[in-house]
């Protein structure tokens, strides 16, 4: 199941998030590149995001931005029996907006309309902050798995139907 249906749902337009475009690329690589360049020095590797294939994640649909110009997005890949996110990134300067929250609503909202369970996410263990902001929103820690030069926390979060 990895096709994401094409139209915008209820839930996205009144968020003010839409599917990137062609033209958002550049966009999207500076908003992950502006979100993930603090935590190179802290890890000790480029976070993958960075290095991800931003074109062809826009081509394939999988890239929901918020913003005008684009201040925050998220990366997700729909799986049988979850939606995987697989990247958030937020402008640094605007933290603190609620863009981050808008976005995880969505990834939810987003899930249940293509009828998936759950969405699971990971994140490096030395990406702290995040091990206070996942389970706030509902996700529960599954594993910690070293996989290459990341060591990962993988979470995950039951939808209520």
């Amino acid at each position: 199941m990895d096709e994401i249906p094409t139209g915008a749902s209820d839930a996205s337009t009144r968020a003010g998030i839409r599917r990137a475009r062609g033209s958002d690329t550049a966009a999207v690589k500076a908003v992950t590149d502006a979100a993930y360049r603090p935590y190179i020095e802290r890890i000790g590797v480029v976070p993958k995001p960075m290095e991800a294939d931003h074109a062809a994640d826009v081509a394939a649909g999988r890239v929901f931005v918020t913003g005008e110009p684009v201040t925050g997005l998220v990366v997700v890949e729909a799986h049988e029996d979850h939606l995987f996110l697989e990247s958030i990134a937020v402008r640094p300067e605007a933290h603190g907006q609620g863009v981050g929250r808008r976005l995880l609503d969505f990834v939810d909202a987003h899930a249940r309309e293509l009828g998936l369970p759950e969405v699971r996410l990971c994140t490096n263990a030395l990406m702290w902050e995040n091990q206070r902001i996942y389970p706030r929103f509902g996700y529960e820690l599954l594993e910690r798995r070293v996989d290459g030069p990341y060591d990962r926390l993988h979470y995950r979060k039951r939808l209520a139907p």
